[in-house]
């Protein structure tokens, strides 16, 4: 439903959805551009690397930098070229006319020429004790972000699938012994990958650990993960069998748990815009060579980071996927903008012509 001019706050060429890595990224290069965008954080302001304690692998920072930091300087990177970053999440999109309108949870209105979707996905969690804690101190949801600060440590993996397995296989380069941990007999995971991790198994790099899960955390944030609490079940999913005799608790040392059980792409506020996203919830963009490679289905619509790329989702990716799509936008409000001045010449022509 498109909004009334009197219940807009403020309209933009362009708004930012999303104030991750590949958010700030677009934030500053259409700033740059004289865009003005308007950047909501969501309700995960920063994004997933808010929950990493130290970045290793992002460039141009030799000794590393804390994520928080990171995501801190690019804001004020972005600001500094003009952008406005808000507290906001967005509730929907009416593509139905232009501009754009966009409301928040909030109530709030707006009105934008250009929307880059950078929203990432959320990492899926198990919700139990000591969960909120760790994370980030022992606790992970990427072995590529944060496995060699494990060096020599029994790392335990949580999950049964493709992520799971890869994840577990990369581990061995750093860990003492991988420990996958799985409440089910069977994995879900491609055979390939089951392959992989069974002849890490054979050399005593993996041990696996079914029928398994974990219901606690235990550790401190000076110290780290010192250990968790399983319960295993001889026919699986032991926490739906807490009370049966069958099921054992019992306590396992570890010095890092990854949570490799997927992904959610933030999305929704997408629906019924016309963009098309795939039977996971992953925003499709165009891809391919030249210009335009992060357009959706919906022209002024383009997309970013975690919420288009579920294979790499690393920062240095999505900051790269961030200035695309900021660049994708700048052609396309200035496309946008000739069309605007030839139509308003050809109306000055015709009343011209009209008044001979």
């Amino acid at each position: 439903m498109t909004a009334d001019a009197d219940d807009v706050v403020e309209h933009r060429p362009l708004i930012v959805a999303g104030s991750g890595i590949a958010g700030l990224s677009a934030a500053i290069y259409a700033g740059r551009s004289n865009n003005e965008p308007l950047v909501f954080e969501g309700d995960e302001p920063g994004g997933q690397l808010t929950l990493t304690t130290e970045v290793d692998n992002y460039p141009g920072f030799p000794e590393g930098i804390s994520g928080p930091e990171l995501v801190q300087n690019m804001k004020q990177q972005a600001e500094r070229f003009g952008a406005e970053i808000k507290n906001g999440i967005i509730e929907s999109v009416d593509s139905e006319e232009r501009p754009f309108t966009v409301r928040l949870k909030n109530g709030d209105v707006y009105t934008a020429d250009a929307i880059i979707a950078a929203s990432g996905a959320s990492a899926r969690t198990l919700g139990i004790p000591g969960e909120d804690d760790l994370m980030g101190y022992g606790l992970s949801t990427c072995a590529t972000c944060d496995g060699a600060f494990f060096r020599d440590e029994k790392i335990m993996v949580i999950g049964g699938g493709d992520a799971a397995m890869e994840e577990a296989n990369f581990l061995t380069k750093f860990a003492s012994t991988v420990y996958i941990v799985h409440r089910r007999e069977e994995f879900r995971a491609e055979d390939y990958w089951i392959d992989r991790v069974m002849e890490k198994v054979e050399a005593g790099e993996i041990e696996i650990m079914r029928n398994t899960e974990v219901t606690e955390l235990h550790g401190s944030r000076e110290e780290g993960v010192d250990h968790v609490t399983l319960v295993e079940h001889p026919e699986g999913r032991p926490t739906d069998k807490l009370d049966d005799p069958d099921t054992e608790e019992f306590d396992f040392d570890v010095g890092a748990v990854f949570y490799a059980i997927g992904h959610t792409p933030n999305t929704g506020y997408l629906e019924g815009t016309g963009v098309v996203l795939d039977d996971d919830g992953y925003l499709k963009a165009k891809g391919g060579e030249g210009g335009g490679q992060t357009a959706t289905d919906v022209p002024g619509i383009f997309g970013a980071g975690d919420v288009v790329d579920f294979h790499y989702q690393q920062a240095a990716t999505a900051g790269g996927m961030g200035v695309k799509a900021a660049l994708d936008a700048d052609d396309y409000l200035e496309e946008l903008e000739r069309g605007e001045e030839a139509a308003a010449g050809g109306e000055v022509a015709a009343a011209e012509s009209d008044d001979d």
